[in-house]
Order: structure tokens, then sequence, then C-alpha cells
């Protein structure tokens, strides 16, 4: 294991990337209609697809 000792915000910065980007499709889905239902469908992904590429990237260490 490496000791390495992070900053608060090198710790907190991608999620709070990742709350804005949810936040800002919930605000999208409940204010528009037409391009905005898009826009919400992209950032609501947005999250699956980074855990998706996270779970299949993770190898586990007993093989």
């Amino acid at each position: 294991m490496i000791n390495a000792r992070r900053s608060l915000t090198q710790i907190f910065l991608f999620p709070a990337i990742i709350a804005v980007i949810v936040a800002f499709g919930l605000m999208s889905a409940l204010l528009g209609d037409g391009i905005w239902d898009t826009t919400s469908w992209i950032a609501l992904a947005i999250p699956l697809a980074v855990t998706a590429f996270f779970a299949c990237k993770r190898r586990p260490a007993d093989l």
C-alpha cells in the first residue's frame, strides 16, 4: 500500500464534477422538453458509463 497524502481537492474533485453533471441532468429533465430531454438522458448516463468503465477496468487480485 502506498501512503500518499492527498488534499481534499484531489479527493473530492471527481465526485463533485459527477454530482454537478447529475444535478444538471435532473434539472434539465424537470424543466425542459425537446432537446432538454436528450441532454438529461446524456447527463444522467455519464455516471453509469463512468461506473461501468471502472468496474470493467478493475481486475481481481486473486488471478
